[in-house]
């Protein structure tokens, strides 16, 4: 029965029943008329998701980790400079990843807790008077730590420069749940998912690439084939796929971006606020604190919460699932043990939050957490009760 309640982890996100039975579909013929009359209209609705008008959305059968390999093997060389922080694990295997390929990856060391600082990139780029600097790598979401950065700040960093280098994205936790906006913010590559912000399974890296980007992999010396830029770009400009697509996935795909226009990107992202300040009046309602520094920084998808000193957080989700069956976010890397995260992204509503945070309360009351049962729940119910009416209205 526990395969009922829904999960509160950062991803893989829960999946709408009208997903899952648009992903239900026999198997069709990939190279036939009709799966390019699906296709085409995919990818150009995308963009409306990424905000541009000029960049080209691309899908392959991969998680985000593909999407990140795509975008620094399609236009880098070995040898090449690129300019990234580590603030969280995923920016850190973002960084094992450049130096797996050869790549001279200039670190900013950051707190973790902290955002991509904009500040420390601009000095760096200004430093670069030679422009060996080929791209600056930025995590948007830092899912391990609940950190929201600034990309924009980012953006005017290296314009302040009057650096060439190109940009890269890690929008794998906020596309689809946080306003995105590659064109304003001039992005070069956004890479993101399909279980996040999609809501679907894991198994397509959705990435959406800006002409310069489309230029460099003309130059770029590393080595890619399942996911060059080149093969996919010259099949689907007639609709196409060059090796056999994740066709499922696709059709879900479809029913996914009729459901964000549906509901419309702003009220999304409003959702996502509300259902995250929800979560953050139960954190201050039990004393604790999250991960992230400053409320500049707080993330509108997932809060990473930071345990009383003396407490496990893994023995915090082990006892959560184990006794209620719910999945709540572990702490990784050098947070692990240190805090638990709570998932509130994707499809979720008010109801579905606060039974995630009454199970939670259960949990930390059974391992003795110096919590009053019900005071984060209340708080959250009092937050939710007081802004419904408004929510209701602002979707309207």
């Amino acid at each position: 029965m526990s395969g009922q309640n829904p999960v509160f982890i950062p991803g893989p996100t829960n999946i709408p029943d009208r997903l899952r039975h648009a992903m239900n579909v026999q198997t069709l013929d990939h190279r036939a008329p009709d799966f390019v009359d699906v296709f085409a209209p995919v990818l150009e609705d995308l963009k409306k998701v990424f905000k541009t008008e000029t960049g080209k959305p691309i899908i392959f059968p991969a998680s985000g980790t593909g999407g990140w390999e795509s975008a620094i093997t399609n236009t880098l060389s070995p040898g090449d400079k690129v300019l990234v922080a580590r603030f969280g694990m995923f920016s850190h295997r973002w960084i094992d990843m450049c130096q797996r390929h050869g790549l001279d990856v200039e670190v900013i060391e950051c707190e973790w807790g902290t955002g991509a600082p904009a500040d420390r990139y601009g000095e760096a780029l200004a430093a670069d008077t030679d422009h060996t600097i080929k791209a600056v790598l930025a995590t948007h979401n830092e899912t391990a730590t609940g950190v929201k950065s600034d990309i924009a700040a980012l953006r005017a960093a290296i314009d302040a420069a009057n650096h060439p280098a190109m940009l890269f994205v890690d929008a794998v936790s906020s596309l689809g749940s946080m306003d995105f906006r590659m064109d304003e913010w001039g992005v070069d590559i956004c890479v993101s998912g399909s279980q996040k912000g999609f809501m679907l399974s894991t198994g397509m890296a959705i990435v959406c690439v800006s002409e310069k980007a489309v230029a460099a992999t003309e130059t770029a010396g590393l080595s890619r084939c399942f996911f060059d830029y080149r093969d996919m770009l010259k099949m689907n400009a007639t609709g196409g796929f060059p090796y056999t697509p994740p066709l499922n996935l696709i059709m879900g795909l479809r029913e996914s971006l009729d459901m964000i226009f549906e509901e419309g990107l702003e009220n999304i992202f409003a959702r996502h606020h509300r259902l995250a300040e929800g979560v953050r009046k139960a954190v201050e309602a039990w004393g604790m604190s999250l991960c992230a520094k400053t409320p500049d920084l707080f993330s509108d998808s997932v809060s990473a919460i930071v345990v009383p000193e003396g407490f496990n957080s893994t023995a915090l989700t082990d006892h959560a699932y184990d006794t209620y069956g719910m999945s709540f976010g572990v702490g990784l890397g050098e947070v692990a043990g240190k805090v638990f995260r709570i998932g509130h992204l994707g499809s979720l509503t008010d109801a579905m939050v606060l039974s995630g945070l009454a199970t939670i309360e259960m949990a930390m009351k059974d391992l003795n957490y110096p919590i009053t049962l019900g005071s984060g729940v209340a708080a959250a119910q009092e937050y939710y009760r007081t802004t419904a009416a408004a929510a209701r209205a602002q979707a309207a």
